[in-house]
């Protein structure tokens, strides 16, 4: 039970934020708000104004017609009393008053030979008093005007509206001029006030069904307008994803078929210039892969020939010519460097292509390092801390590239000595690297990583020569536009760090110099769904750079 209440207040949580990015993020949601505002207002206000002005007219006909049916009756009945009334005349009078069509109350007030006050009420409102009577209105009906051209008499009916129990009232008073009495008289607008109140009702229940109108239309139109920006919206995200034959349907004239048409020519000039770039990108590669294979023949044979002159060189007494022997030896460095210019742009056609493979076999990593160390005699000048039989199942023709390239460039334009470590990262033995990064990359835990860290102790690299390190031909300093190596030895390690699901890093070590990262999978064998092979080419080039790998372990040190 408790796991259900908390999936359901975790649904509601939900829904709720849900609910409150739609509030500010509906652009549906805005138009149905504004329209429904707009819808509000005006439906409010003509309520407002059509009730203020049926109220006026209701109140001014009702109250005109009682105010005159109440002066008329005080003309030709009270008029006809004496000045000095008794109170049974004043009594029978405001009974006849009161039989008006209009029906209201009356009181008379006046006063008897005597000079004692007398009143009389008619029989239509008991209780109705002199007290009923606000006070100012009393006052303004006895106070005598003074007569002259604007003034024709010297007292004149006044009216007021009273609310007694919630009831509204129409009071209202004169006096007889020329002496007799003063009457008032009380209607009320009850009935008025009834009709007053379903009209208000009646604006009320229109004005909602206005407002659901309005939210019902601003639905509508808001889907007719924002249907268009949808299918925008979705074609734009399948551009972004590559699909670049990505069309919109265009009908219409107005603005959102333009943006359409505008989309529509974007997408096409998009996908023109993406074919053509793909197009020219494909030429390059076919280019370099072409060149490089058909160099290979022709460096074949130089090669050979450059061998029999380098072991002439060797021999002592070869009969070379003093003048000549510099520029033999030019020819055969050259020719190397040229080999393995032609062996790396093959690689990278490989990489750039995606048919480089792995070819796995178990790895002990301090024999492999220290085999390639010696292969390329740096074992004075190496300094190795790798615990002896960790095992890793990795490409060992790749993984002697990466190295010989990391300790070369170290080694060339770092500083002596260069500290080769090797850590284990995550599985059951982690080791004493940095275990917080075992996990990245998207790696698993089991069976963990295996982290190779280069470290020289050279002036470092340049801060804004780290990001371009490992790009393909970069040199750091225009001065130096030509390096031992062929530019491409970083970057060929980084992309065989890549096929084996792992990468390399490049950073400066507080202590001083430059520390390259290798980080590998312990076991790649998941990126391999079938037992590759590298094909002819891969292992001839295999072949060539285990001969001149050192060859090439300096081609960033221009970025140095």
């Amino acid at each position: 039970m408790t796991t259900t209440r908390g999936g359901l207040r975790g649904w509601l949580a939900g829904r709720g934020k849900a609910l409150s990015g739609l509030r500010f993020t509906s652009l549906r949601l805005r138009l149905v708000v504004v329209f429904a505002l707009v819808a509000l207002t005006a439906a409010v206000s003509a309520s407002g104004i059509a009730y203020w002005l049926n109220r006026e007219a209701v109140l001014t006909r009702t109250q005109d017609a009682v105010l005159r049916d109440f002066q008329q009756e005080m003309r030709n009945r009270a008029g006809t009393l004496p000045v000095h009334p008794t109170q049974d005349q004043l009594q029978h009078t405001a009974g006849q008053m009161a039989n008006s069509s209009q029906r209201f109350s009356v009181l008379l007030v006046g006063e008897d030979a005597s000079g004692r006050a007398v009143y009389g009420t008619s029989g239509g409102l008991s209780g109705f008093a002199l007290e009923d009577v606000p006070l100012s209105l009393r006052t303004a009906v006895n106070k005598q005007q003074p007569v002259d051209s604007g003034n024709k008499s010297p007292y004149h009916l006044y009216w007021q509206r009273v609310t007694e129990h919630g009831t509204p009232y129409l009071v209202a008073g004169t006096r007889i001029i020329g002496g007799g009495p003063t009457g008032y008289m009380l209607k009320s607008l009850e009935p008025e006030a009834k009709d007053l109140n379903s009209l208000a009702w009646s604006l009320g229940v229109a004005t909602a069904l206005a407002l659901v109108g309005a939210a019902l239309l601003a639905q509508a139109a808001a889907t007719t307008v924002l249907k268009p920006v949808h299918r925008l919206g979705i074609a734009a995200r399948r551009l972004g994803e590559g699909r670049l034959d990505t069309r919109l349907r265009v009908s219409g004239t107005d603005e959102l078929a333009d943006l359409s048409r505008t989309f529509n020519k974007a997408a096409e000039a998009l996908e023109k210039r993406v074919a053509d770039m793909a197009a020219r990108d494909e030429a390059s590669r076919r280019f370099v892969a072409d060149m490089s294979h058909e160099l290979r023949t022709p460096l074949t044979a130089i090669t050979a020939v450059t061998e029999v002159l380098e072991e002439e060189l060797e021999f002592e007494g070869g009969g070379f010519d003093p003048m000549i022997e510099p520029a033999v030896r030019l020819v055969v460095s050259e020719t190397r460097r040229l080999n393995d210019l032609v062996e790396n742009l093959m690689e990278v056609t490989r990489f750039d292509a995606g048919t480089a493979r792995l070819v796995l076999d178990d790895v002990d990593l301090a024999d492999q390092i220290t085999a390639c160390i010696d292969a390329r005699a740096w074992l004075d000048a190496v300094e190795l801390d790798a615990e002896r039989g960790l095992h890793a199942r990795l490409d060992p023709r790749r993984l002697d590239v990466i190295l010989a390239n990391l300790i070369g460039n170290a080694l060339k334009h770092g500083g002596s000595p260069v500290r080769v470590s090797v850590r284990e990262e995550g599985g059951d033995g982690a080791g004493s690297g940095d275990g917080a990064d075992s996990g990245e990359g998207g790696g698993p835990p089991e069976p963990g990583w295996i982290v190779i860290r280069v470290r020289d102790h050279g002036p470092g690299i340049p801060e804004d020569v780290l990001p371009h390190v490992f790009d393909r031909f970069y040199k750091a300093s225009a001065s130096r536009p030509r390096s031992e190596g062929s530019g491409l030895g970083l970057s060929i390690a980084l992309n065989n760090a890549h096929i084996h699901g792992g990468d390399i890093t490049a950073a400066n070590s507080p202590e001083g110099g430059a520390v390259f990262t290798l980080r590998l999978p312990r076991d790649a064998s998941a990126l391999t769904e079938r037992p590759a092979e590298d094909d002819g080419d891969d292992s001839a080039g295999g072949g060539g750079r285990a001969k001149s790998g050192g060859a090439d372990q300096g081609s960033k040190g221009g970025a140095r």
